[in-house]
């Protein structure tokens, strides 16, 4: 980590290897999503990087890798993904943020990605409700919570083991 901080390129260049892991994530989650019956539903699983770098990082880097893969999705599936991917994405990250900042409670990092998953999709729902000019998207909302649910325990399981690896490349 103090090499991070000591070297403005290191940090671009570890950032830019996070932001690769992501977009992999992303193709690998777009060729899973077959095998889920349930519209909206996705594993999540390039939140994993974004988690590492909230809770290993810091808040911007987390945000920078945020705005990123909306890029990313902007490049991929459009507009309408891409404004979906980022409200969700934000609320998630604020959510995780606030978790991670409450002193007197020492939440678990399972805990704060299953808050952050069900956030982001209530940030996607919301960003639904906005672009289709229509409320009754939130009648979807029980389905996307308990996706959000399990869908957290894995990206926090999956980011338990995959931590200590990332930070080897730290040192």
């Amino acid at each position: 980590m103090a090499f991070l901080k000591k070297y403005r390129a290191s940090k671009a260049a570890f950032l830019g290897l996070l932001f690769a892991l992501s977009m992999i994530l992303s193709l690998v989650e777009s060729s899973l999503s077959s095998f889920i019956p349930v519209p909206g539903i996705k594993v999540g699983l390039s939140n994993i990087v974004t988690m590492y770098c909230l809770f290993c990082l810091g808040k911007e880097e987390a945000l920078t890798i945020t705005v990123l893969k909306s890029f990313f999705v902007l490049l991929t599936r459009g507009v309408t993904g891409a404004a979906m991917s980022f409200c969700g994405g934000m609320l998630s990250l604020g959510v995780m943020l606030a978790l991670l900042y409450v002193k007197k409670a020492k939440l678990s990092y399972l805990f704060i990605s299953i808050c952050g998953g069900v956030a982001h999709n209530a940030g996607q729902l919301l960003m639904a409700g906005v672009l289709l000019k229509n409320t009754l998207v939130g009648y979807y909302f029980p389905i996307l919570a308990l996706s959000g649910i399990l869908m957290g325990i894995v990206t926090g399981i999956l980011l338990r083991y995959l931590m200590p690896h990332l930070n080897k490349i730290l040192r």
